[in-house]
């Protein structure tokens, strides 16, 4: 038995934000050789169970990358932020007056003057390969809804005494302002910041990411880490490439994630996810 950890962003998702056929077939034929699938984002869980209810997909996951972690109907473990960091986050990102996404164990939250922010940043764009279409899709209006809410300001968070945070996604679509932010946050002895695209920036306490998501899920099932396979793409999913005991970089992967991969697949638009399970899994 294998534990297989498959990002979906860039990794099982084509670049039109869809799974595949072959994806999905390779996927139900490793769970019915016995093998355990999981998802491991930085999606919110929310985002990841609509998208596994779309596709009619039944398995684990671990979401906003890797500090909540779900299977069998239950939550194995959650990693949040403290108040006093999420904080001080918040506050430099309404300095910068950057758009971001707080993910939280009642949804996302999102600022309330989203659409202003993305109006004053879109003159500062200066980010390469970012096509119109990803732009409209990264920056259009947050629906608000039972997942997506808006506040104010950020202290509305803590309004809700029960609630707790487990990550920032912040759009950096400026690379001046993301080396500033990230220099900045890289002072914050709590947290960690990684990236999940040269537009992003991604903020959790400093113990939660998809290494620890991929430890955790492999104890829960009794799999030795030497029997899991990671899969991604960026640079978030690094930490369970890391730990897993195969490591499959995609093929559109960043050239720095493929170095520090044991092996290469095909890219996510050529069923990269379907080959590395024929050719890694199945056939082993």
């Amino acid at each position: 038995m294998k534990l297989i950890a498959i990002d979906l962003d860039g990794t099982l998702l084509s670049s039109n934000n869809e799974i595949s056929t072959e994806n999905i077939e390779a996927l139900r034929k490793a769970q019915n050789q016995g093998n355990i699938v999981m998802i491991c984002s930085g999606r919110a869980p929310e985002d990841i169970q609509q998208i596994m209810q779309k596709y009619e997909i039944s398995c684990p996951l671990a979401g906003s990358n890797g500090t909540v972690i779900q299977a069998d109907g239950k939550l194995l473990d959650s990693i949040s932020m403290n108040k006093e960091d999420v904080i001080k986050v918040a506050e430099k990102l309404d300095d910068h007056r950057v758009p971001y996404r707080v993910y939280t164990n009642h949804g996302i939250y999102v600022p309330g003057d989203w659409t202003e922010r993305i109006s004053e940043n879109k003159e500062k764009i200066n980010v390469e390969g970012l096509t119109d279409d990803m732009y409209r899709r990264m920056t259009e209006q947050p629906q608000k809804s039972n997942l997506i809410k808006n506040f104010a300001n950020y202290m509305d968070l803590f309004n809700e005494s029960d609630l707790t945070v487990q990550k920032f996604f912040i759009l950096t679509v400026n690379t001046d302002i993301k080396s500033k932010l990230a220099s900045i946050f890289g002072g914050i002895p709590n947290i960690v910041t990684t990236t999940s695209g040269p537009w992003n920036l991604e903020v959790m306490d400093q113990n939660g990411n998809k290494g620890y998501a991929l430890k955790k899920m492999a104890d829960y099932f009794s799999i030795p880490l030497e029997n899991t396979v990671a899969m991604g793409d960026n640079f978030n999913d690094a930490p369970m490439l890391q730990v897993a005991g195969l490591s499959i970089a995609m093929g559109n992967a960043d050239p720095q994630v493929k170095e520090m991969s044991n092996q290469v697949t095909l890219s996510n638009d050529e069923n990269g996810v379907a080959h590395a399970i024929e050719t890694y899994v199945l056939n082993k």
